[in-house]
């Protein structure tokens, strides 16, 4: 057997020899097909036609003995590996000759299979072709597919049990449901040698979800035209798909998943996923994570085995961010600053400057005291220390994940997967569109490929559109900043008399900028969601225009694209609230206004602006964790109750596993994508503004308990089964999450310098308190800047209707939150020292914090390896013993052919006169 390609290079091609029942055609693998159809006249009597000749020892059943709830052909033996469904339409003629092309190329290829009529569908619209790959293919493909298997029994001594593990016997799965298979050594599949694997049963050999896989790599490869026409592009079923020719594509599930399977022979590994799994009642549990892979392929069990590691770490952040808050509120006595804010001594006496032109009146200081307490409980010295912790949080987290892969590329066979991958996985609509060809070095043989000025093109047109979307979401962040700047003047003017204070419960904490930030938040997150659904088309169109040649490369090029409108999209209100707001605004007679127009940037409150980011924070993470939860549990159901809604009354016998599957909703190629990206969105809100909000890693720790469970309910009830795939990392996930980490501490060291107010109480409390005992009482004074309010322009100053009872001509000066020098200086409305100090201040602050945190993540990375030793020697015993085993066996199989020619030639000399040698010779052999 060996490899080869057609004339057209439509897909890698399959050569038999030594077979006597296949033959290579039109530079397609082909074999003895077989196909059952069967039909229902008017009458609803059934009948059958068959093509091909039965599979010897088959024997055929009534199909009314047979429950329809099963995933085996209608003889009971042979196992459904996909089903393809399509209907009768007004384009009828055209697809139903596309169908009998491809159909025909199927049984070529050694496909056996078996159509169910419309008739006996539930909707009387429907049919149903299923496909069962026999031995002859699965062993062709998983040769050209190097598919490891097991030959021999693992003999390497397990690890010692961990101590105290009876601690965590609560939490822990049956031992069966967690190792479902034991532990062989294995290597690639080799057609040749098939009598060195262990090969109990042929038809268990391979599991199904590596039977859907092979299968699936035909269908996408198999052309639908006629062998007098070789028209390159008709081919694969994601076409057909496409144009309609088949409604959907997909393997079974094994059975139902709250009940097992009748079939002795079925795993019903669905129903011990639902039961151990995916019932939110299991959230304490440990996930099966080798059943996932069996079941679901690689793929998806690296990322629920990602997803569950991300949570378990979650926990130590969440206990850190708790003890953050908590310090926070048990240091409120100790909280100077807003006793002095809420003193009517103090913050009673002082007024502060309009905060916008016209329609702002003036206000006491004493109106934020509540504000004032809020803050307190994020902005404290023990946030300095949990932005730290984060920082080295997050390298333990990627270094720990990257040892956790190790381990389960060693457990699953993945070590050496990721060349085969970049082979093997070629796309087909690469095959298809690039039409020039060139000689691979390493085969010499021809192979298509897209030339580099065209590649060129596609890059720029590509870039040039990802640049203009992002342009359009700043466009759209800087009109919600529009909307701030315009309605705060409007809510001022309402709440000039604290109408808001009739509320119940909440109506003292509402105030003019807490009206503008929630409103201005809820806005901006609703931008976000239309944005992300206009998006997602435009990045998947520009991906296919690039045409990447394989699976993994394409994945990587969306993902990138994917994350970088994301990024933008999500964070871009934050990093304004975080660094830009309340930064140039100007001072009293000299503000400044947005783009020349007579809207005046921004003010942050006196105790800064991190309050407003934590409410931007929390609106935006927890709308997005709950917008998403409803897409992902609730919509599935519906569309399922809504399609299904017939199918549901009908008993077992009549209700047809194929059916029950095409009722579901199926798991399209991006599904596993819009996953990882939702948790990667959320690692950025916990990492790149967690300084502004110690819980938000508790909020992501709730809602990942609950994605785990509703990924897995998801998965196994709503879902189709998807084909099984293949990967040993993350992918371009991995690089995503390094560089966010690395860009977390740019931005935690930021917020604390310049959004927080800790620099400045600090450089007060060590450098200008007054007298000898450091103290913060004075703050407040200190850090307002007073200006007098008859040098105001007109523009500025506030209508006089606007002005509250208690103002009057007496008051001649109001504050505002700087550090000038006061009017009658000879440098008034200058920066003062203190300015330059503190600003000084909060540059060694973000220096220094940078270097600790980045030194401390590099050592850490150091420290621990990515693999750890005892795996390290387990693959190297492993490759060791593999060609220990492989070499006996091919010294066996030759001391065994040598001794049968030895034979044979022993038998036809002896015919001769006889000779010693002969004698000799003869006697060895006996």
């Amino acid at each position: 057997m060996r490899r080869i390609t057609g004339k057209t290079k439509d897909a890698t091609l399959i050569e038999m020899t030594n077979t006597a029942d296949a033959h290579v055609e039109d530079g397609f693998a082909v074999l003895t097909g077989y196909r059952k159809t069967f039909l229902a006249d008017n009458n609803g009597l059934l009948s059958s036609s068959d093509r091909g000749t039965p599979l010897p020892g088959h024997q055929e059943t009534d199909k009314l003995e047979q429950s329809k709830d099963s995933v085996y052909f209608q003889d009971g033996v042979r196992r459904i590996d996909f089903v393809l469904s399509y209907v009768d339409d007004k384009d009828g003629d055209k697809k139903a000759e596309r169908r009998r092309a491809f159909e025909a190329n199927l049984e070529k290829a050694g496909l056996m299979l078996e159509t169910e009529d419309k008739l006996e569908s539930d909707d009387r619209k429907t049919y149903y072709l299923k496909i069962h790959a026999p031995w002859e293919v699965l062993a062709t493909y998983a040769d050209v597919l190097k598919i490891k298997v097991p030959f021999k029994p693992s003999d390497i001594p397990k690890g010692r049990d961990a101590p105290l593990q009876w601690l965590t016997r609560p939490f822990r799965l049956p031992p069966e449901i967690m190792k479902p298979d034991p532990d062989y050594f294995t290597a690639p599949f080799d057609k040749s040698k098939a009598d060195f694997f262990l090969i109990k049963d042929k038809e268990t050999f391979f599991p199904p979800s590596t039977r859907n896989r092979i299968v699936y790599y035909i269908l996408t490869r198999c052309p639908y035209y006629k062998e007098d026409r070789k028209e390159k592009d008709k081919t694969g079923i994601k076409r057909l798909l496409s144009n309609g020719t088949y409604t959907s594509a997909y393997p079974l599930h094994d059975c139902r998943y709250w009940k097992k399977a009748k079939e002795t022979q079925c795993e019903s590994e669905r129903y011990h996923l639902y039961k151990h799994w995916a019932r939110f009642l299991c959230f304490y549990k440990e996930q099966p994570l080798n059943l996932i892979r069996k079941y679901y392929g690689e793929k998806i069990g690296i990322y629920f085995a990602w997803l569950g590691f991300y949570t378990e770490m979650l926990f130590f952040a969440a206990v850190m961010g708790v003890i953050c808050f908590v310090y926070g509120l048990l240091s409120y006595d100790d909280n100077i600053t807003s006793k002095e804010i809420c003193n009517p001594n103090v913050g009673g006496k002082i007024v502060m400057c309009p905060l916008c032109d016209k329609k702002c009146t003036y206000w006491k200081l004493n109106s934020t005291c509540l504000s004032s307490w809020q803050a307190h409980l994020f902005d404290n010295e023990g946030t300095v220390f949990f932005a730290i912790f984060m920082g080295i949080w997050v390298t333990l987290f990627l270094e720990f994940w990257k040892r956790r892969q190790a381990r389960l590329e060693y457990e699953w066979d993945l070590v050496d997967f990721e060349e085969e991958q970049q082979q093997l996985q070629i796309r087909p609509e690469f095959e298809l569109k690039c039409t020039s060809k060139r000689r691979n070095r390493i085969t010499q043989e021809m192979e298509p490929y897209l030339p580099f000025t065209s590649k060129c093109a596609r890059f720029c047109v590509s870039g040039a559109i990802v640049l203009f979307w992002t342009c359009l979401i700043v466009a759209c962040v800087m009109g919600v900043i529009a909307y701030r700047l315009a309605v705060y003047a409007a809510f001022a003017s309402l709440m000039k008399d604290s109408p808001t204070n009739k509320i119940q419960l909440v109506g003292s904490l509402i105030n003019p900028q807490l009206a503008t930030s929630v409103t201005a938040s809820c806005i901006n997150f609703v931008i976000i969601l239309i944005l992300n659904f206009l998006y997602e088309y435009v990045a998947i169109w520009i991906t296919d225009m690039e045409i990447p040649k394989t699976h993994l490369e394409y994945e990587n090029k969306l993902t990138m694209k994917m994350f970088m409108f994301q990024f933008v999209n999500y964070y871009s209100s934050c990093f304004y609230v975080a660094f830009f707001k309340g930064k140039f605004v100007g001072y009293p007679g000299n503000y400044t206004y947005m783009f020349g127009s007579q809207l005046r940037n921004e003010e942050c409150a006196p105790g800064g602006c991190l309050i407003e980011l934590t409410t931007q924070l929390v609106i935006v993470m927890a709308g997005k964790q709950l917008v998403g939860n409803i897409q992902e549990a609730l919509l599935p159901l519906l569309r399922n109750w809504w399609i299904s809604r017939k199918g549901r009354n009908h008993p077992e016998g009549r209700y047809s596993r194929w059916e029950q599957d095409h009722d579901l909703q199926n798991f399209s190629q991006f599904g596993l994508f819009y996953e990882y990206l939702e948790m990667v969105i959320q690692f950025g809100f916990i990492t790149l503004f967690v300084a502004s909000f110690p819980l938000a890693p508790l909020l992501a720790l709730f809602n990942n308990i609950l994605e785990v469970r509703v990924d897995a309910w998801k998965f196994t009830t709503q879902f189709r089964r998807p084909v099984a795939a293949k990967a040993r990392s993350i992918g371009a996930w991995k690089d995503i999450l390094n560089v966010v980490a690395i860009l977390s501490v740019v931005t935690n060291a930021f917020i604390m310098a310049f959004t927080s107010d800790m620099i400045p109480r600090l450089v007060y409390l060590y450098a200008y308190h007054p007298g000898e005992k450091a103290t913060m009482e004075g703050y407040i004074n200190n850090s307002l800047s007073v200006y007098e309010i008859n040098e105001l322009h007109i523009q500025n100053r506030t209508d006089i209707e606007e002005h509250p009872a208690w103002f009057s001509s007496n008051i001649t000066t109001c504050r505002y939150r700087d550090y000038r020098y006061p009017p009658g200086h000879e440098r008034q409305y200058t920066h003062t020292m203190q300015f330059w100090h503190i600003l000084a201040a909060k540059m060694a602050f973000i220096i220094i914090m940078e270097h600790v945190v980045f030194v401390v993540k590099f050592f850490v990375a150091w420290l621990i390896p990515d693999v750890p030793s005892e795996v390290k020697a387990r693959i190297k015993r492993e490759r060791y013993l593999v060609q220990e085993y492989l070499h006996t066996y091919e010294v066996e199989k030759l001391k065994l052919q040598l001794s049968q020619s030895f034979c044979v030639t022993s038998e036809t000399t002896s015919l001769l006169p006889s000779s010693p040698d002969k004698h000799e010779v003869l006697s060895e052999c006996i």
